[in-house]
């Protein structure tokens, strides 16, 4: 069986591309192989600047003849649905054959073709790939119409085995396939022939290109630190840049440079997101002092100074983007200590969303709804709340403007500049996280009341918009935010009722979407009562909204004569729940949690507004009764339990169609005559005494517990009672127990909502 090589050999490919790149001619030509009757043993891709490498072993040599028969119309049918039957099986009408069928006869097409050998295959394969390659950028050159990232030089294509090597002929555009390649650009420039991939690779690296990308990578980190740890120092280690740079060079040659001492004083931050961006240079610490003293640099050349131009060269560059840096940052400095005022103002200039006001206009919904959640994470409200105006001031600093990335972290430093609270400084910095399920949790109560404020008054902003997340679109990031919520309260051991944080967080909004909606068509949508809310949450919500109205339109009085306002807000913060009951799903799956469970927890309890139960808005409480669920439906006697229970529920969800009333009117047992059903009510009298304080009390695992030991007493009943019995007096007694089983079982979890519960 012969081995393939291909070498598509082009000028310089973007290192961002060549991952994907060399993966996807891998796909292409291997399936194109495959598809065409070719099987092979193994295969890998390879990517440097100029060139992708595919190596295939183990190719069949040619493929197997194959004979495919394939019914047609019936004989007698319209012309056009036999000629499109003909094009379909590519036959001539003299070629079909008539053969009897169920339904009379019917025409057959017998195609067969025959094999074709490994060469012919591999050409037709390779060219309708290097033509249709997917790249996410491509140009044409000269006068061709090839469309490739860059000028494309050559193509070397090869089938090896023990008798010897041959040239896959081929042509794409003036540029015929053949058996060499060359090195590195300026350390070994000639063309040579190669006759295996063993011997391919042997030559590039002796013509000063490394094929591997990961062996590229590995020797610019080896080296990288040895050269580091000689002078006392450490690489600060960043595998994306890493393999960035693997893929700007084939040969690597490393170089340590050093920083000038003008700009030591700079937040080692700075110096590190200056460089990489910028010089995709690697940073250089003094693990002693924390500081960013030196750089390294990665060279496609060998030169006879040893890098000294090169380096130097760099380092001229470097401190040019860094006196930018130095100047920005003691601007930034100058602002910082005086208060950042200017910047807080600048910020009414820029729009957050044009329907949501400026970011200042953000700023001040954060700051009141942090001071509102202060409490319940431990947080002092009035610094949650100067924490929140501050928080985002350095977006109008010059160095957030040149590195974007760096919100956040400047605004730490811009507010110890300016004499704040520790607490406020760090929450400057963290109340953007978590930004991803890997991301670090913030822990200090200010931090996290600023966070979840930020999340919050994005959620409900955009949902009183309607821009929300649909399919696989999200531009505004939502499904991250309500992680992120989801997060901060569960890592954190918080307890914090969901709808009623936003609900009321919804009001801040109705000012700036009061002018463009009808508030009493909103009432007639949404069917929420507003009754079925506490009435000092309604008297909140109403005296925010009125404020946020009278606030943009400039009114003295109160703007909102009916409740739409009201119903608004309850049907957004609803929505807003089930969202997070979704993202919670996906959460909670990672972590080993069935979705049905998690569904049987947060089931509405009938008539709850908004479909918002005790506990099923609170994340912490709905996680831990969803652990205890878990815990008691993987033991024996919860398994058996919910099958009691589906039976008990089947039974009386039949008897109450079939009778069309309700039992549930409670069980009498003088009217018991088995033991097995004073069993029974003895249990669901036990029971009742535990679940119902234990659930008052939070304490789930012995509401569990308490639930789990009906599991006897249910079977028992259902192996010594008939439930149907002849006597109607003993039928409905024994229908109103089972009620009583689905009650206390519902009152713990809603056990339909189970897998197989149904």
């Amino acid at each position: 069986m012969p081995d393939l090589l291909i070498e598509l050999f082009s000028e310089e490919i973007p290192a961002r591309m060549q991952t994907r790149a060399a993966d996807d001619l891998r796909k292409l030509v291997t399936d194109g192989l495959v598809e065409a009757g070719l099987t092979y043993a193994g295969a890998a891709a390879f990517s440097t600047p100029r060139r992708l490498a595919l190596s295939i072993d183990g190719l069949t040599a040619e493929s197997k003849p194959v004979r495919e028969e394939r019914k047609g119309p019936k004989v007698g049918a319209p012309d056009k649905a036999i000629e499109g039957f003909l094009r379909g099986a590519g036959v001539a009408r003299e070629d079909l054959e008539v053969r009897d069928d169920k339904k009379g006869q019917v025409y057959f097409a017998v195609i067969e073709k025959p094999g074709r050998i490994a060469a012919d295959i591999i050409a037709e394969v390779l060219e309708k790939s290097v033509r249709n390659f997917p790249w996410p950028k491509s140009m044409r050159w000269g006068t061709g119409n090839l469309k490739w990232v860059r000028p494309l030089h050559s193509i070397l294509c090869i089938l090896s085995d023990e008798a010897g090597t041959e040239v896959v002929p081929l042509d794409v555009d003036g540029i015929a396939s053949g058996n060499t390649t060359r090195g590195h650009r300026f350390l070994a420039s000639d063309a040579f022939s190669v006759v295996s991939f063993d011997d391919y690779e042997a030559k590039l690296k002796r013509a000063n290109v490394v094929l591997r990308a990961d062996e590229r990578a590995e020797a610019i980190w080896n080296e990288a630190t040895t050269q580091a740890f000689a002078l006392g120092l450490e690489v600060v280690e960043d595998r994306g840049l890493l393999t960035e740079v693997a893929g700007l060079v084939e040969w690597p040659v490393v170089l340590l440079g050093k920083i000038d001492d003008d700009f030591l004083g700079l937040p080692p931050e700075v110096l590190q997101t200056s460089m990489k961006e910028h010089q995709k240079f690697f940073s250089v610490r003094n693990p002693k002092t924390g500081r960013i003293e030196r750089f390294v640099t990665v060279a496609n050349m060998e030169t006879a100074d040893n890098g000294a131009t090169i380096l130097a060269g760099n380092q001229k560059v470097l401190a040019a983007r860094l006196a930018d840096a130095k100047f920005f940052w003691e601007n930034d400095l100058r602002v910082a200590k005086e208060g950042m005022e200017p910047w807080l103002d600048s910020l009414s200039n820029v729009t957050f969303h044009n329907k949501l006001g400026s970011q200042k206009d953000r700023i001040e919904r954060i700051a009141a709804l942090a001071r509102e959640i202060a409490l319940s994470v431990g947080a002092d409200p009035d610094l949650a709340a100067q924490a929140a105006r501050v928080a985002k001031a350095d977006l109008s600093s010059e160095m957030v403007y040149e590195f974007p990335e760096l919100q956040g972290l400047m605004g730490r430093y811009y507010a110890e500049a300016a004499d704040l609270p520790a607490d406020v400084a760090a929450a400057c910095e963290e109340h953007y996280s978590p930004l991803g399920p890997s991301d670090d949790v913030p822990t200090a109560p200010v931090s996290v009341a600023v966070a979840l404020a930020d999340k919050i008054d994005t959620l409900t902003g955009f949902w009183a918009i309607d821009e929300k997340p649909t399919g696989s679109k999200d531009p505004f990031a939502l499904r991250r935010a309500a992680l992120g919520v989801i997060r901060l309260v569960l890592e954190n051991g918080l307890t914090l009722r969901l709808f009623e944080r936003m609900f009321m967080a919804s009001a801040s909004h109705v000012g700036h979407i009061a002018a463009d909606e009808d508030f009493g068509e909103l009432a007639r949508a949404f069917d929420v009562l507003a009754e079925n809310l506490p009435a000092e949450l309604v008297a909140a919500f109403a005296e925010q909204a009125d404020k946020a109205v009278r606030e943009r339109r400039g009114l003295d009085e109160p703007a909102t004569k009916d409740r739409a306002d009201i119903k608004f807000g309850m049907a957004r913060a609803s929505d807003l729940v089930s969202f997070f009951h979704d993202r919670l799903k996906v959460f909670l799956r990672d972590k080993g949690i069935r979705h049905d469970i998690i569904d049987a927890c947060i089931s509405p309890i009938q008539g709850a507004p908004g479909g918002v139960t005790p506990a099923n808005d609170d994340l912490t409480l709905l996680v831990k009764r969803a652990e205890a669920l878990a815990a008691t439906l993987a033991t024996d006697d919860g398994e058996n339990l919910l099958q009691g229970f589906k039976r008990a529920n089947n039974i009386l969800s039949q008897a109450e169609e079939k009778d069309g009333v309700e039992y549930s009117y409670g069980a009498d047992i003088k009217f018991a005559e088995h033991d097995a059903e004073k069993a029974l009510f003895a249990a669901l009298d036990a029971a009742d005494a535990k679940i119902a304080p234990a659930m008052e009390a939070e304490d789930f695992s012995t509401a569990m517990t308490a639930m789990a030991a009906l599991r006897g007493p249910i079977d028992g009943f259902f192996t010594d009672v008939q439930v149907n019995a002849d006597s109607q007096v003993l039928r409905r007694n024994r229908l109103n127990l089972l009620s009583r089983i689905r009650n206390i079982c519902l009152s713990v979890a809603d056990l339909t909502k189970i897998e197989g519960t149904s």
